[in-house]
């Protein structure tokens, strides 16, 4: 019998090459130890995914976690994770989504489903409760996302449209280094690539119908608890702003501090910044508000095109990273053709952060005459064209043209290309960077550099110094660490703000709660709120001190996994641009990011080596990670 509650107990292991689906007991020490959905994944990749095991080799697990807080009454319980080798990066990669999949699966009695093997022909897993059976998907193969989750629901999953479905899109299915899995309802697992992992699989789709319920150790002092989060989340200060606008609404505060980024980071502001701006949008396609599952911010929305040459379109969750990744970054001002690209990415089944990276990179390449027509297949790429990113959306998707080498990410087209493009790749470790410029944060210009799946603003999430305001900084750290702290110039005190940011990341991702719900953003829920969740939701002991060092276990051993597949501090660097080409732009103007003196700092706040930035053995004894060991320094 399981002991705790939270959790059902049990998780869905599907070996496609022999097409067995089974249902197998969780580990109450896996529990304790790892929490759930990403410190779950973590486990299993590092136990069964070796250095042999390449991203689309069968072999390669592919985990979609929910932690036991999905499905509950905290605010934002509905996030799940994603887990496997990255096919972009080559190292530990995760993706994580909202919506109503998580809590969907947790209401059918699964905390986790673990495929691995190849089909020998397209099939989606369809569960329903305790049902889980692999059916054919051969018809499905080549639809889009939204053709295939609505196939599925009308007449496929027991005939009920309630059915949340996970699914990839052509993208997946060709491979592209990018995909994503799109999830009900047009949420994205984006980044890492982990909808080609799927296509590799032959596996089209995920479907789940859950009846139960999340049973609570002491119910009384967990309600109590969830209300009040939710109502200290809705009293705080910037409530009402993140709920009305979303992320859109960081666009406008963004750019005059010279973190929007621009024409390929080449500037961190953009001089047509109020065209993509939040009330552009909302002026010209909000229909109305949405929010996930158990959500009080409701950031989500519904947008829609009446008229224009993009008449008709309609899509949920336009954020700020994409108004930038098809918009500014390749000077686009045509808002109306991001929401475009926005849809078309999420029909094909795409992260839209790295396909318009691979866009912006081409486009700079062309016009420093590195690419030119025999390499493009005759295509001019000129800054701004919002027809020809729609065009090369739709051929990346399908591998064909020039864009079966975008498909490939930034860093592959570099090295294929070679001529010096290396040094306008904007990556760290493959993966390509989001919306946000070191240059004028110096905590964020960190976080990329150490963040465990390549370039990422989401593992160490550093916003409370963004923008300057010491509140948040002040109530998280106190006194004493300010002002530098919230300082976005500043550099002291950066590596404590990132690595805290990482460990109590990898706890929100692995409990299932929401980064942008309250524990990042608004910085209301910290780390005794989670504690005290977990303890009354699971009947776990869970001092905060415990739960800090599960953060912690978590991420060293995602740095164990890199390490054992080729990661040192060599890689743990930013792009030239970021490091020696002064921003032009905004508050940033003059500045770089001061790398290595940061570095330094967090591999000796984190206990790991500072010349091959590996976890000592010493630090993973004291993690219980002794597993890990043979992969670090004697």
């Amino acid at each position: 019998m399981f002991p705790y509650k939270g959790y059902t107990g049990k998780w869905l292991h599907v070996n496609l090459t022999t097409g067995r689906v089974e249902p197998r007991p969780t580990d109450p020490a896996l529990a304790e130890a790892y929490l759930g959905g990403n410190g779950w994944g973590t486990h299993w990749l590092w136990d069964h995914v070796g250095p042999d095991v390449g991203p689309l080799d069968p072999d390669n697990l592919l985990v979609l976690a929910a932690g036991p807080l999905v499905g509950t009454l905290v605010p934002n319980g509905c996030r799940m994770e994603a887990i496997a080798r990255s096919p972009l990066t080559g190292i530990y990669g995760d993706a994580n989504a909202g919506g109503f999949f998580g809590p969907e699966l947790k209401f059918a009695g699964w905390d986790a489903v673990v495929v691995t093997g190849q089909a020998p022909a397209p099939v989606y897993l369809a569960i329903a409760d305790d049902r889980a059976e692999l059916r054919p998907a051969g018809d499905l193969w080549g639809r889009t996302t939204s053709q295939t989750e609505q196939d599925i629901r009308r007449s496929r999953a027991w005939g009920d449209r309630q059915v949340k479905v996970a699914t990839i899109g052509p993208a997946g299915e060709n491979l592209v280094r990018f995909a994503s899995i799109q999830v009900t309802s047009q949420r994205s697992l984006g980044r890492c690539g982990l909808g080609a992992v799927m296509g590799s699989k032959r596996l089209k789709a995920v479907a789940v119908r859950g009846t139960g319920s999340v049973s609570i150790a002491r119910p009384a002092r967990f309600h109590d608890l969830a209300v009040e989060l939710h109502q200290r989340i809705r009293a705080n200060p910037i409530y009402a702003a993140v709920s009305a606008h979303g992320t859109p609404g960081i666009v406008s505060l963004m750019d005059p501090l010279g973190r929007f980024p621009t024409k390929n980071f080449q500037y961190g502001s953009f001089e047509h910044v109020d065209r993509l701006s939040v009330e552009a949008l909302q002026d010209r396609a909000l229909v109305r508000h949405l929010g996930c599952f158990g959500c009080p911010i409701c950031c989500d929305k519904l947008y829609g095109l009446t008229d224009g040459d993009h008449a008709g379109t309609a899509l949920h969750s336009v954020e700020y990273e994409t108004l930038n990744a098809m918009g500014a970054n390749i000077l686009n001002t045509d808002l109306d053709a991001v929401l475009a690209a926005n849809r078309l990415c999420d029909e094909l089944g795409m992260d839209t952060i790295s396909a318009g990276r691979v866009i912006s990179f081409a486009m700079e390449l062309w016009d420093k005459e590195i690419l030119n027509r025999d390499d493009t297949g005759g295509l001019a790429l000129p800054w701004g064209d919002a027809g020809l990113m729609l065009q090369l959306l739709d051929q990346i998707a399908h591998r064909q043209g020039f864009g079966n080498l975008l498909a490939e990410g930034v860093r592959r087209m570099a090295e294929t290309i070679g001529r010096g493009a290396d040094e306008y790749a904007m990556h760290v470790k493959g993966m390509e960077i989001a919306a946000q410029d070191g240059r004028a944060q110096k905590s964020m210009g960190l976080a990329h550099a150490t963040s465990s799946r390549g370039a990422d603003h989401l593992k160490a999430f550093p916003v409370i110094d963004e923008t300057g305001y010491p509140d948040e900084a002040r109530r998280r750290y106190g006194e004493a660490y300010l002002p530098e702290m919230a300082q976005p110039l500043a550099t002291k005190y950066k590596p404590l703000l990132v690595k805290d940011g990482e460990d109590f990341g990898a706890v929100v991702d692995s409990v299932g709660m929401c980064k942008s719900g309250g524990t990042f953003v608004l910085a209301e829920v910290y780390w005794p709120d989670v504690a005290a969740a977990l303890e009354a939701a699971t009947g776990m002991d869970m001092p905060v001190a415990q739960l800090q060092r599960a953060g912690e276990r978590i991420y060293n051993l995602q740095r164990c996994y890199n390490a054992r597949v080729g990661i040192t501090r060599a890689d743990d660097r930013l792009p030239h641009r970021f490091t020696h080409e002064p921003s032009p732009s905004g508050n940033a103007r003059g500045h770089v990011v001061e790398l290595e003196p940061m570095l330094d700092e967090y591999y000796h706040l984190r206990g790991w080596d500072p010349v091959t930035g590996w976890p000592t053995i010493a630090k993973l004894r004291e993690l219980d990670l002794e597993e890990a060991s043979p992969w670090t320094p004697t």
